[in-house]
Parts: C-alpha cells; structure tokens; sequence
C-alpha cells in the first residue's frame, strides 16, 4: 500500500491519458511521472532522507500534486500547510515536524521572509510559482530540469506519508500523523462506496492543504482520473472551466455550493456534462440541499462525513437518500453510513455504547485511522481509547447506522442545564427567506452559563430584526434553544475549506479561551 501506486498504474496503462489540467496547461501522464520522478530527484539532491519532512504553502496548482508526489517517490512525509494561517502558525508547524524544505508559491513569497527569520530552522525555500523568481529561492523549474530521475522509493504500509496539521478552527493545532496504509485504504473504502466514473475528470477547487481535498486527489489517482485544478474556490473560474474542460465531477463544501448557484453566470453556464457531486466537510442546511437538488437535476449526490484523523472517510450518504423518498423519511440529513472496514458506534461520557437515537460521541476504527499526533503522547492517549478513535463530533444513530450529526462536542451549548446543539438551531433559521447564513454559539451569561447566540447574514436586498429571528424559531423548537441574542453581518468567517469559525466567533465573548487556543 504506498501513494506512488496509483500513478505507477497509470503510467503502465494510460501513459498518454491526461493526468492534469491547470488553466490550459495540460500535461499526461507520462509527463507528470516524468517530472515527478525529476523533482524526487533535485529533493534527495538537496539532501532530503527517506521520512524527513517536506511543506508546501501555495493555492492549488499541477504543481501542488507534483510536489505532492515527488515527496513520496523520494521517500520523504508532505506537510501541506494551511493557507490561511498566520505566519506565527505557519512556523510552528515548521518546527513543530523539522521541516526543513518548503515550496512557496507566488501567494506566499511576501512570507518568506518572516517565516525564515522566525523558524527554528530556516527552511530551504523553493518557489514553485509563475512570476519572476525572488533572488534567494531555488527555482522550480531549473530544479527540475537539471536533476536526474530517481528510481521510486516506494514506502508503503506503516511508512509515515503526511502529517496534517488541524486544530485551526478549533484551537491549538496538532499535527495528524498519516501513513500510507492510512491513506491508501482511505482511497479504497471511497472506491467501493463510490466507485469511479468512467473516464472521470475531476475540478479541485476546495484547498489542496485539507484532507478532503487532498485525499480526493489521491482517490483520483489510485483510480486513474484527470485532475482539473483551479488555484482557489473562484465561482466564475470554476463554472468557466467546468464548462470548458468537460468535467464530470465535482467535490465541494457546503458554503462553495450556496455561492456557486447563487453567482449570476450559473444559470449561463453548461452544467450538463457535471454526473456527481460529493460534499462535506460540514453540515448542509437544509435550504441549500433543496436549492442544491433543484438547481442540478440529474446529478448524483453524495455527502461524505469523515475528519483529518481518519484519512477522512467514515460513512457516506449516497444518491437515493437525496431523492423525494429520502427527504420525506429524513435520510437528506443523515451523514451516511459506515463505509466498508470502518466501524462506528455512539458513546456515553464513559464511552459505553448508547442505544439508537441516543446522542452521544461518534468513536470509529479501521485501518484508515491515524496512529496519532505528532509529539504529543498526552492528546494521542485522550483521543485514541482501546483502538477506538473519539472524534469530539455529537451525534446519533438510527437502528439501520445512519448516522445524525447534531454538534461537534465543544461547540455544543449548556444553557440552564439543557443541551442545545447549534446544527439544529442553524437549520431552523436557515430557513427563514431573509437568510441567506448563520452560525450559532453559546456566549458567556450570569444566570445560565452560556446562552444561545445567532450570527446571521441576511440574502441581498432582505431585512430583518433579531425579534423576527426569535419568532421564527419558537415556531419550531423549544424555547431554551431559540437564540437569547442576534447578531447581523456582512459575512461569516470561513476556513480556507470553507467552514465556519466558530472560534473567531466566539472570541470576544471569551477572550480566555481565544488567548489559550494561541499558538
């Protein structure tokens, strides 16, 4: 089981076939084994050792998932680095896994200097971008054309391939550690719950530093797919070039899927040949889910509930529980079932196992599951449990395993001793027309504890007050859950994956907490 395999079957069988697509510059894959096999070289040329550590900190590009790979066929763990993180964050990353080289894009050059002068060890800098090259970074290209192809090195199983930092919307991060057997079976289980398209051409534009964007990548090579790449989630670049490259797949989050139907050139645009849809990384609410169906008749839809932790798939919720059927019986909200080799159940505080349609925390195992975090026994031991992995998501389960996501377990809100989960509120003010996002918190409150907080974008041209707010839930939920106190914005804080902050949202209300959560 080694990351490399997809692209060796590749060039075995459909070497002419193209492997990337990055704004007309079209390579196949020959050529990108190629210069895969080049650039492992200049690596171990540079001194790179088999399990060292090699970053990347750019937007999406062919050249993201040449450096991708050219880490594993040099032998060496990829730590892709989140792009939207502080340069302080940036480098504690660095140190925190030695990674001594780093490949920055045009983006990111204006931080090189600030992260050299601040890392423990300056890391060698290597600008894989398209403007003119900064005057101390090794170029990419010439790195490429004079080095020498090197055999692939071929680490497999147990081998370390990446350590994924994550933490960033929660708190401090921690570096998920993720071998090849991980990664590999990940891409397997994906397979057999949702096998390939044929000829499938597939549109990145969810960041390639996340796992779900990331372990889409590899997905698409251990099947042997194209990969069309945009450099970030654009909606008017992505419907371009859904339109121009023919592709058939889509991989998205909630938040990009709203954007994308809500943005002028939609209805211009010929969607006709897009087959499949898969979403995650968050809940959908239920507004964008019908005006999601409405807007793409006749396309497949999967949602994929999954984490860093587990190289990310645990259960997926295929098509027919999108259809009137599933709607009508509630399935459209589930997150799925377990794919094939993961096992998950819904544990008490004590981790016993709770009966269907009990709330409690979704723990799984299988052999996608990381062996731990990077330097830090203490929260390996509280996350792993007798080969369980406890994911801090809330949830329940029905007597068939579908699985209900209702909160992530400290986002959860204790106000006079009654739990709230925020997902639920989320989904009654969704529907509320003037809405077009919320987010809901628990803020500090001298009587309660905590009380129950709305952050609420309104749709253009809508008008609302936090009274209109109040009523409208009470109409459907109990009177403990219907926010204490609106708040009205021009926008919501996302992750470069698209998740909501919650953690910015909640900081001026408990600057404690924000200054603990600090790197």
């Amino acid at each position: 089981m080694q990351m490399t395999q997809g692209l060796q079957r590749s060039l075995q069988q459909t070497p002419d076939r193209t492997a990337t697509v990055f704004r007309g510059r079209r390579r196949s894959f020959r050529q990108f084994a190629a210069r895969v096999a080049r650039l492992a070289g200049a690596l171990q040329g540079l001194g790179v050792q088999p399990d060292d550590r090699v970053g990347i900190l750019a937007l999406n590009s062919d050249h993201y998932l040449e450096v991708m790979m050219a880490t594993w066929w040099a032998g060496a763990v990829l730590n892709p680095v989140n792009i939207r993180w502080s340069v302080p964050e940036i480098v504690y990353s660095l140190d925190d896994c030695d990674t001594r080289i780093l490949f920055v894009d045009d983006r990111f050059t204006p931080l090189a200097d600030a992260i050299c002068a601040s890392a423990r060890h300056a890391p060698r800098l290597i600008h894989a971008g398209e403007q003119e090259l900064p005057h101390d970074m090794l170029r990419y290209e010439q790195l490429i054309g004079n080095a020498a192809p090197v055999p692939d090195a071929r680490r497999a199983d147990v081998d370390l391939a990446c350590i994924m930092y994550t933490g960033g919307t929660t708190g401090f991060p921690k570096g998920v550690m993720q071998t090849h057997r991980n990664l590999w079976c990940g891409a397997l289980q994906r397979i057999a719950e949702i096998p390939p398209l044929p000829r499938s051409v597939l549109l990145h534009s969810a960041p390639l530093f996340h796992i779900g964007a990331l372990s889409r990548a590899m997905m698409q090579f251990v099947s042997g797919g194209t990969h069309v790449i945009v450099p970030g989630f654009e909606p008017a670049e992505l419907l371009h070039t859904i339109e121009r490259e023919g592709v058939n797949e889509l991989a998205l989050v909630p938040t990009m899927i709203q954007a994308l139907i809500a943005h002028p050139d939609f209805e211009r645009t010929d969607l006709s040949g897009v087959k499949r849809l898969s979403y995650g990384a968050s809940p959908i609410l239920p507004t964008v889910l019908e005006d999601m169906l409405s807007a793409l008749p006749g396309v497949d839809f999967f949602h994929q509930y999954g984490l860093t932790e587990a190289c990310p798939i645990v259960s997926v919720n295929p098509p027919e529980n999108h259809a009137e059927q599933g709607r009508a019986n509630g399935l459209s909200g589930s997150a799925g079932r377990a794919v094939p080799g993961v096992e998950v159940k819904i544990v008490d505080d004590d981790g016993r196992e709770l009966p269907p349609g009990s709330v409690g925390e979704i723990v799984v195992r299988g052999p996608n599951i990381t062996s731990g975090y990077w330097n830090k026994p203490a929260e390996t031991s509280a996350a792993l449990r007798d080969g369980w992995l406890f994911t801090g998501d809330g949830a329940w389960m029905d007597e068939a395993g579908h699985l209900f996501v209702v909160d992530r377990i400290k986002d959860m809100i204790v106000t006079g001793g009654e739990n709230v989960y925020s997902a639920e509120v989320e989904g009654v003010i969704a529907r509320h027309p003037a809405v077009a996002m919320c987010a809901v918190i628990g803020i500090p409150h001298p009587t309660w504890v905590e009380a129950v907080h709305a952050v609420v974008v309104l749709r253009p041209g809508a008008s609302l007050d936090a009274d209109a707010v109040r009523a409208h839930c009470r109409d459907s939920i109990a009177g403990y859950k219907c926010p204490k106190s609106v708040e009205f914005r021009a926008e919501l804080p996302l992750s470069g994956a698209g998740k909501v902050l919650k953690r910015e949202l909640r900081a001026p209300f408990w600057p404690a907490r924000a200054a603990a959560a600090t790197p």
